[in-house]
This record gives C-alpha cells, structure tokens and sequence, in this order.
C-alpha cells in the first residue's frame, strides 16, 4: 500500500538481547527490502571509484532485483594498470550473499566493460544482457541498458572518447587533490559536476543523449528509460516519457531505488534523495452520473 514504506524516524526499535537470544550479533545490519535496486558506473579498477560507499549500501538495502547497469568494471583501467583492492573483493561476496538469498542480478554491460557482451547468456548465478525491459510494481515498463550505444561520440569517434577519458581522470585527480587541500571532504569531486552544467557543447551532448534513449524505449513500449553512462544521475519526464539515470560511483555516488509500489527514488551514499518518479495511480471509478452519460 503506497506510503506504508518505513521511513528513517519510524523503523521499529531491535532489541539487542533479542537479537542474541536468536543467535544474531548486536552489530548484524538491519537492511531494508525493497523491491529492485539499479547501480552503474562503479568503475572497480579505476583509483577514483568510490567502491566503500558502494559497499556501504549495498549492506543497507535487500532488493528482490538488482540491475547493474554497465561500467561496474572498469577494463579499459584494469587492461592498462591492474589494481585491485579487498574491498571488491567485499563488494563481490555481498552480491553472492544477495543472490544466495533470491536477489535476482541482471548485468547490462557498459563500454568500460564492454567484454563481457561477448559472453551474453543467463547463467543462473546472474542474467548477462545488452538490455533489459523491467517491469515495475505498478505495471510500467522500463528500457534498462547502459546507453553508450545513443552515445555519438562513442560510437563514432570511439578514438575521441577514448582522449576524453584519459582528461576526464585528470580532472578527477585536479579536483579531489583540490578539495583535499581546501578541507572539503563532503564531495571532492563536485568541481567536476559544476564543469560539466556549464560547458554548452556538453549540455547539448547529454540532451542528444537523453532524447534517443527515450525514443528508444517508446519504440519498445515502455513508459521510460533506465540507464547510466554519463554521470548524471537524473530524473525528469519528456512526452510523457520518463528518463532515469542512475548516476555513477566516481563522482555523486548514486543509486535508483524502486520501492513496492512502483515509485522510485534516486539516493546518494549518505541518504539523500535527489529525485523521485510517484507510481502509476489506479484508476478511479466512474462516478455515477458520468456512467449515466456514457450509456446514454
């Protein structure tokens, strides 16, 4: 029932010496179930990913699906330099924990990992595919795929992207070092947002972006659009279309969050909800008198 969701202030109290007397430790977290959970852009392999805080809410949610929506590897990094730390290691046995536990786990592959769309198959442990249409708790439908195949310059200057990838990490590196010595530690990579809102040619790329995906889930019937790519978690609505992108793990670490009754939220590590899309309302009845006029 909508809005019987339990929010931060209401969630019931856990006693510790319950928890003991059923055999769970007082630290054991108590994660909130929900009904799909939508990630990309993590970009494990790459110095500038944020996987903790990923971790970290991973452990806080127990989604029935999980969508990882390209880009989590970043094999572009990895082929170059290898690095690898313990908490991937973490990150990979919170989703066997979760698939042992009936999540669902669909992968899209992004152009960071672009690999595994040579290995496209459902292998039961996860579901690999270039898209996906999810249907959601009030019955719409959603485009799910990573997005780099609406991207012009990826796809036909994939030499150019690959420059402004290689400047993209300068600039991530510029801007944390920045902020780390001015003793902002809240979003060392803001900076790089602020660039990205006001340089015109970039604004006019994502908005070129945003409207082919959309015409790509109306051509398959579906009521919106769930991707990644860009770095820009967002959600708004276009002819009646919805867009919802998920944002990434390097720079806003951001979730999409679709509850029980088929509304969404779009979350950042520490809690805070940029956007929301309300779900699908039911129809109401006729009332008597426009029935009357109807039949007449």
């Amino acid at each position: 029932m909508k809005g019987s969701r339990l929010t931060t202030h209401q969630r019931p109290h856990v006693d510790p010496q319950s928890l003991a007397k059923h055999g769970m430790a007082k630290d054991t977290p108590c994660r909130e179930p929900i009904r799909s959970l939508f990630i990309s852009d993590v970009h494990l392999g790459s110095k500038h990913t944020q996987a903790k805080a990923l971790l970290k809410l991973l452990n806080h949610y127990e989604p029935e699906q999980l969508y990882i929506v390209g880009d989590f590897i970043d094999g572009w990094k990895l082929k170059r330099r290898w690095r690898w730390n313990p908490t991937y290691d973490r990150i990979f046995h919170r989703l066997m924990d979760l698939r042992r536990c009936g999540t669902k786990i669909r992968y899209a592959p992004g152009n960071h990992d672009e690999f595994l769309r040579n290995f496209l198959a459902d292998y039961g442990l996860i579901e690999l595919e270039q898209e996906f249409v999810h249907e959601a708790a009030d019955g719409r439908r959603y485009l799910v795929t990573h997005g780099d195949k609406f991207d012009k310059v990826e796809q036909s200057m994939p030499w150019l992207s690959l420059i402004g990838t290689y400047a993209y990490d300068v600039l991530l590196s510029t801007n944390y070092w920045l902020n780390w010595a001015r003793g902002k530690k809240h979003n060392r990579y803001a900076f790089c947002n602020l660039i990205k809102r006001n340089i015109k040619g970039l604004v006019k790329h994502i908005s070129d972006f945003e409207s082919q995906l959309m015409e790509a889930a109306a051509e398959q019937d579906c009521f919106g659009i769930i991707c990644g790519h860009i770095h820009s978690p967002r959600i708004m609505h276009l002819d009646n279309l919805a867009y919802l992108n998920t944002g990434d793990w390097v720079e806003n670490c951001t979730a999409l969050v679709e509850f029980e009754d088929g509304s969404f939220e779009l979350n950042r590590a520490d809690g805070r909800i940029l956007a929301t899309l309300k779900s699908r309302q039911p129809a109401t009845e006729l009332d008597e008198s426009m029935a009357g006029v109807l039949i007449a």
